[in-house]
């Protein structure tokens, strides 16, 4: 009778933690998911180190050791997948690189260089003749 009492009251817990598990995440906004997750992973890590230390005071049971090699398994899994989708979540945050300009075709005019001095714009001077414009492109 105590051990079905036990049971019962152990799977109830387990299904109520559940459920508010599910519905305390499920409230999580996507801004707050990355730094939830990595905290998780910390918390994890520090279960898979309780679970390496327990698996060396098990003593000779086989049985033990098992079920803790199966758990230590599946919390690394936990950890590394864990890890795995933070990172995927941080690259979605990142700002994706500017596009490189297209090269121009060779007929183009390129009005970046500098004028040639022959291209030079010319100013009308007082006296009616043409002279090259200063630097400043100025006139007198």
């Amino acid at each position: 009778m105590i051990l079905a009492s036990t049971l019962t009251t152990n799977l109830a817990i387990l299904v109520l933690a559940g459920f508010i598990g599910f519905v305390v995440i499920s409230k999580v906004p996507n801004t707050l998911h990355t730094p939830l997750m990595s905290g998780t992973n910390a918390i994890h890590g520090i279960v898979l180190l309780g679970g390496l230390l327990i698996i060396g005071l098990a003593g000779n049971d086989a049985f033990n050791k098992v079920i803790l090699v199966i758990a230590i398994t599946f919390g690394t899994i936990n950890i590394v997948g864990g890890f795995l989708v933070t990172d995927r979540m941080l690259e979605m945050f990142k700002s994706k690189p500017k596009p490189k300009p297209k090269p121009k075709p060779a007929g183009d005019e390129d009005t970046d260089r500098p004028a040639q001095p022959s291209e030079r714009p010319t100013v009308v001077s007082p006296a009616g003749g043409r002279e090259p414009a200063e630097r400043g492109g100025e006139g007198p």
